[in-house]
């Protein structure tokens, strides 16, 4: 499974907030076997919002979009999505029903924003959530605040699980440029393994921590034994 993340918002590209949805998702993804592949931050402007979202549908099994699904003039995603699959824009019954419930009554133009909809679209974990989450074809929009957001994934997570990543983590007390030829050979001999390289300052125990992963247990093993193996004596401090 492979994942596309837009992230839409002037408010990101700005500086006023901080993106924290992404590494979110990518750190949840991850912990469910799932590949995020991409992440794009965009503003809240429809062309841009269309060209991106049908761009990541084609290319990624599925699309997470954060952000501009509220009431307000800048909440464009909805159009955005319709005008990329040129669909129409329409009030989901369901999400007009919950949101009478919600503020009781009469609902203005601006609250009736907040069920729109493209035409086709389908809504999950209705049992689950006080208001459901908007799904279109491989594209699942969430809501930018992260509260709100957290609660919809945690409420859906279950359809993303795929074969869980196996990882080992080992901590050395020696310079990267020193390592490298260690972990290109090692990246060539095992080539089912992706390696990740992180050198860290100022650590009083440890200069760089190397991260070996593989959906693969015994092939992760093998590979990290036979890389232990063709280390010199004193470098590794640690392994997890």
């Amino acid at each position: 499974m492979t994942v596309g993340i837009v992230i839409i918002g002037n408010e990101i590209l700005s500086g006023k907030t901080d993106d924290t949805n992404s590494s979110y998702f990518c750190q949840k993804l991850r912990e469910l076997g799932v590949e995020a592949r991409e992440i794009a931050v965009i503003p809240d402007e429809v062309p841009i919002i269309a060209e991106k979202v049908l761009d990541f549908s084609e290319r990624y099994d599925f699309v997470f979009t954060s952000g501009g699904v509220g009431p307000t003039h800048d909440d464009v995603t909805i159009e955005g999505i319709a005008e990329a699959f040129h669909v129409k824009v329409i009030r989901h019954p369901d999400l007009v029903r919950i949101l009478k419930t919600w503020y009781g009554g009469n609902l203005n133009g601006a609250q009736l924003k907040m069920a729109e909809v493209p035409d086709g679209s389908r809504l999950m974990a209705q049992d689950k959530l006080h208001f459901p989450l908007v799904v279109f074809r491989n594209l699942y929009v969430f809501p930018g605040i992260p509260e709100i957001l957290r609660e919809k994934f945690e409420a859906v997570k279950e359809t993303f699980q795929d074969t869980p990543f196996f990882l080992k983590i080992i901590y050395f007390q020696t310079q990267e440029g020193t390592l490298a030829e260690y972990m290109n050979q090692l990246v060539i001999e095992f080539p089912r393994v992706m390696v990740g390289s992180y050198p860290v300052l100022h650590h009083p125990e440890y200069k760089v921590k190397v991260t070996v992963e593989s959906k693969e247990k015994e092939y992760l093993d093998k590979a990290v034994h036979r890389f232990l193996k063709s280390l010199p004596e004193g470098f590794v401090v640690r392994v997890e």
